[in-house]
């Protein structure tokens, strides 16, 4: 009796020490780590060569992202923001960290000379944005009902007025963020590589904290040269590479 005890004992503790597993806890706290991402967004418009997406969806384009996944995109000049859904991917420069509708850029107010947005990937598993994406689901059947025309004139003809006060004391000034590390002596060793593979000069390290270093790009004052250099960063497999506004 005392011995089949004795086995029921040992079957319970290996049982135990299965389920308990640090190494997977770590793996488990990297898969729930939320995709994040600043940067220029590309409007959609019927002269790209893309994929088609109706103007009045609140669908985008992304590289990486699964499709469905459901993702908040943020104007930060004034804070609005909308939930929207990955449709597919495509084939854009990777300059653009996304691909919208005019309604996305209508709704967020975006400035379409400097369509700055951030990109955050939602757990499915977060009640609040399930209820916040089923009103926008409500919302966007109304809007597909209704005649498109006559909401997109109103609201183009008020964002514009908007938009020319902004431009005047909004000064472009952004960067390439390449990666935050622990050490300095690792951010140097970054630098330093990129340095000696791409042609790109304007590279500083920012210490954000005593355990943060941060390895830029810039600044840059216009968008053409940070689109350049932003392409030249490609050719060393970066997996998210970052524009930052005003640093």
């Amino acid at each position: 009796m005392k011995f089949r005890y004795l086995i029921y004992l040992c079957i319970f503790i290996l049982a135990s020490c299965e389920t308990y597993n640090p190494g997977t806890k770590k793996i488990n706290k990297q898969l729930e780590k939320k995709y994040t991402n600043s940067g220029f967004t590309l409007i959609y418009n019927e002269n790209l060569d893309l994929k088609k997406l109706d103007n009045r969806s609140l669908k985008i384009f992304h590289k990486s992202l699964k499709k469905n996944s459901s993702v908040k995109l943020t104007n930060p000049s004034n804070n609005k923001s909308l939930i929207a859904t990955v449709k597919s991917n495509d084939n854009f420069s990777n300059f653009y960290n996304s691909v919208i509708s005019s309604r996305i850029a209508e709704t967020l107010e975006l400035d379409i000379n400097e369509p700055y947005i951030e990109i955050t990937l939602i757990s499915k598993d977060n009640t609040f944005i399930a209820k916040k994406s089923k009103t926008y689901e409500e919302e966007k059947e109304v809007a597909e009902k209704a005649p498109i025309d006559g909401i997109k004139i109103s609201n183009l003809n008020k964002k514009k007025s908007i938009k020319k006060k902004e431009l005047k004391s909004q000064k472009f000034s952004y960067f390439i963020k390449i990666a935050d590390f622990y050490y300095k002596k690792t951010a140097i060793l970054m630098m330093n590589r990129i340095k000696n593979e791409t042609s790109l000069k304007k590279i500083n390290i920012m210490k954000i904290s005593e355990t943060n270093y941060r390895v830029l790009i810039g600044p840059f004052d216009d968008i053409k040269s940070l689109k350049d250099s932003f392409e030249k960063m490609n050719s060393l497999y970066f997996e998210n590479l970052e524009i930052i506004k005003n640093v």
